[in-house]
């Protein structure tokens, strides 16, 4: 059932983008936020694809998983691991997510997750309402997650500094906004509140915007 999650050329690799403020402007909303001034590095597909095969030989049941999904729908750590059996519709290919960070919506999933997920919720205990249960735990499913990620991201050859398990969503929003997908459908996707935040995407690199614009030339064909 396994299966990497992208195929294709290595994307280019992103540069990190500087939000420092401008002298005597009003600053962006997210500039004067903390958590949001570093924007972790987004993995390229090759190094996504290095972190997935990881994944799967590691001794954590549940780091495989946490990963394909973080990739695949550009869903939040806590998102995922407290998603509910109950909450998953295949048919649909949708994840409900009662307590989003930004409200309840349903997070769209893509095909190849859709049948991965048939398969592991299938060999799930019979009863058992949790994707990433966890007897342990109070809230009944796993709340952390951070040591077998942190193998995975070094037994892939890179760097646990800069990829972290919020990585995960910069680099499916990321390589969203360079498939070209428009910014509405991509904060529908990442479940953001305003077209803002996802903006922000869409400036750590260019080249996504020259395609766009050599799309647009060649749509209209005109004449020099």
């Amino acid at each position: 059932m396994r299966g990497s999650p992208f195929a294709g050329d290595p994307a280019p690799v992103l540069k990190h983008t500087s939000l420092e403020p401008v002298a005597d402007q009003p600053q962006h909303p997210f500039v004067s936020n903390p958590v949001l001034q570093e924007l972790h590095h987004p993995v390229v597909v090759e190094q996504a694809a290095r972190l997935v095969e990881c994944a799967k030989t590691d001794a954590s049941q549940f780091i495989y998983p946490f990963i394909v999904i973080g990739l695949e729908t550009s869903m939040r750590k806590m998102e995922i691991l407290s998603i509910r059996r109950e909450n998953v519709d295949l048919q649909r290919r949708v994840i409900y997510i009662p307590k989003a960070k930004a409200g309840a919506r349903e997070q769209p999933i893509t095909k190849h997750l859709a049948d991965f997920l048939a398969g592991y919720i299938a060999a799930l205990q019979p009863g058992c309402p949790w994707l990433f249960p966890s007897m342990g735990a109070l809230s009944g499913h796993a709340m952390e997650i951070r040591k077998p990620f942190k193998r995975v991201v070094e037994a892939a050859g890179l760097d646990p500094k800069q990829v972290v398990r919020h990585t995960l969503r910069h680099t499916a929003i990321t390589h969203l906004v360079q498939a070209g997908v428009d910014l509405p459908t991509v904060k529908r996707i990442s479940g953001h509140k305003t077209l803002l935040m996802v903006e922000r995407y869409a400036h750590q690199n260019g080249a996504h915007i020259e395609e766009a614009m050599d799309k647009l030339q060649n749509r209209l064909k005109l004449a020099s």
